[in-house]
């Protein structure tokens, strides 16, 4: 079990170190609750980019992938990393937690497509890949909340991509930061200042740290962006839509009657 630590703090090897334990021990529990929705378990799997339901074949935010060079940072178990090899796309899913991967390569043998994602295990902050390698860059809520030093995230992003490509990533949106995360009425209360970036930590039970969000501006990932070379083109906020009931943690149609939850910047590399 772990529990809050109120004012604690997480460099980059702490977060990373946090997050690969964390999604390793959770990979079956996360997948077993949200699998369904997220298409965990369908042959082509699916790429949803929230817990609204945006789904990438409706948003089309990475335009058409077909040919391209693609990755995905934060694959967990691959859903859309799959999805987006069935559209065409030459696709390398990167996750911190090796049992995530590893259900995504069942799946990927459980699945029926002829094209299928490679797999690599490593951090966001780092990626082990040569400058000018892939035509799109993706994250949907797999990385970015979760490392220290989501500046150099968008820096890596942006090496790896090729002139034109376009990193796109989802994150809570900054605005949740000052809510409860309470999917009720008391969820709808602000309770934490929008401008304090102190992480929120959990530790177990020897104080070690277990688990790792990290908080940023929409200033603070503008200017992330913008120090990484590249250019911000949209702000994607998506609403709750009416067709969906389902509650995913903080996530709920009430609380999305009143603020959003995700927020998708998409920007590219000119070129």
């Amino acid at each position: 079990m772990s529990r809050p630590a109120r004012g604690a703090t997480a460099d980059s090897a702490v977060s990373e170190d946090a997050s690969r334990r964390w999604w390793d021990s959770d990979a079956g529990s996360y997948d077993a609750e949200h699998g369904g929705f997220l298409g965990v378990d369908s042959p082509g799997g699916e790429f949803v980019w929230c817990p609204e339901g945006l789904h990438e074949g409706d948003a089309g935010l990475l335009g058409d992938v077909a040919g391209r060079d693609v990755l995905e940072v934060g694959c967990g178990s691959a859903p859309c990393a799959r999805w987006l090899a069935t559209q065409g796309a030459r696709v390398v899913g990167l996750d911190v937690s090796e049992a995530m991967l590893a259900r995504g390569r069942r799946a990927i043998v459980a699945g029926t497509s002829d094209r299928v994602p490679a797999l690599v295990q490593a951090g966001a902050e780092h990626l082990p890949f040569a400058d000018a390698t892939f035509d799109v860059v993706c994250s949907a809520f797999g990385a970015v909340p979760f490392v220290a030093d989501s500046a150099r995230v968008m820096a890596e992003a942006a090496r790896v991509l090729r002139p034109g490509g376009r990193w796109v990533f989802a994150v809570n949106h900054p605005v949740r930061w000052i809510f409860p995360d309470d999917p009720g009425p008391r969820g709808l209360t602000v309770a934490i200042p929008y401008f304090d970036r102190t992480p929120y930590v959990e530790v177990d039970e020897d104080g070690r740290v277990a688990y790792v969000e990290h908080h940023r501006t929409i200033g603070d990932r503008v200017r992330e962006i913008r120090a990484a070379g590249l250019v911000l083109d949209d702000i994607v906020e998506p609403e709750w839509p009416e067709w969906l009931e389902q509650e995913w943690g903080q996530w709920s149609p009430l609380r999305g009657q009143y603020f959003p939850g995700t927020a998708i910047f998409v920007t590219h590399l000119p070129g």
